[in-house]
């Protein structure tokens, strides 16, 4: 009932991206830590409308959160939502210089579900995510990879070279891995929105207790000066 549920809810997120047209304000400026002591860094949170936080305010959408959650911990660093509803990995790579042009040391990179969703190639995907990492890291950006998962209507050779995109990536440019993005939420009800799509406020206060602690291992290897290999 888990998997059918994880299923159902990534079919009604093709459905719903593809509608879903909006994108929050990226780029917004955050509000300093208290005090006005200047940021320490930049997180880039780029991703579709599971990054944007679709039918949510801004302010519950993870990437608001994981900011609230990193400057209660100390650290002093502004977290930018540059989340697109509906946009594939080909989106996501046509506008990588729009996000350096966020000067991001740290991004955070969501992409490649509604390529899965659509039946895109795999290896598609797996080159636009490519090219977008390489080009980050070219800049000096320590890149934290979201993985994620698809249905399994196109037949478990598809769902297996999906899935298998992202250790792929991983491996290749040494980056810092989220195994699943939603895994504890995904086919949830009590986590999602009427939809079944997108998680509500809850749901994204799991997201960010998952993604935080790969963050802070992106925040160290940023300091160290290891931003790529």
């Amino acid at each position: 009932m888990r998997a059918l549920g994880l299923m159902l809810a990534l079919a009604a997120l093709a459905a719903g991206a593809l509608v879903a047209g909006c994108r929050q304000d990226a780029g917004a400026a955050s509000a300093p830590p208290a005090g006005g002591t200047p940021f320490e860094g930049t997180v880039v949170a780029v991703g579709d409308s599971l990054t944007a936080g679709y039918g949510l305010p801004e302010t519950e959408a993870y990437p608001a959160q994981l900011e609230q959650k990193l400057h209660q911990a100390g650290y002093r660093w502004q977290v930018v939502n540059a989340g697109i509803s509906g946009e594939t990995s080909s989106g996501t790579l046509s506008r990588v210089n729009w996000i350096l042009k966020l000067k991001p040391d740290i991004v955070i990179l969501e992409t490649g579900a509604n390529d899965g969703l659509r039946g895109v190639d795999p290896k598609l995907t797996y080159a636009n995510i490519n090219k977008t990492v390489a080009l980050l890291q070219q800049q000096g950006v320590v890149v934290v990879l979201a993985g994620m998962r698809t249905v399994t209507n196109l037949g478990p050779s598809y769902t297996s070279e999906f899935a298998g995109i992202y250790p792929k990536l991983a491996r290749r440019h040494r980056l810092i891995l989220i195994p699943f993005f939603l895994a504890g939420v995904a086919g949830d009800p009590r986590l999602n929105q009427p939809d079944g799509i997108h998680p509500v406020a809850e749901g994204y206060r799991i997201v960010t207790g998952l993604v935080y602690p790969y963050l802070l291992q992106a925040i160290q290897k940023k300091k160290s000066g290891k931003s790529s290999h």
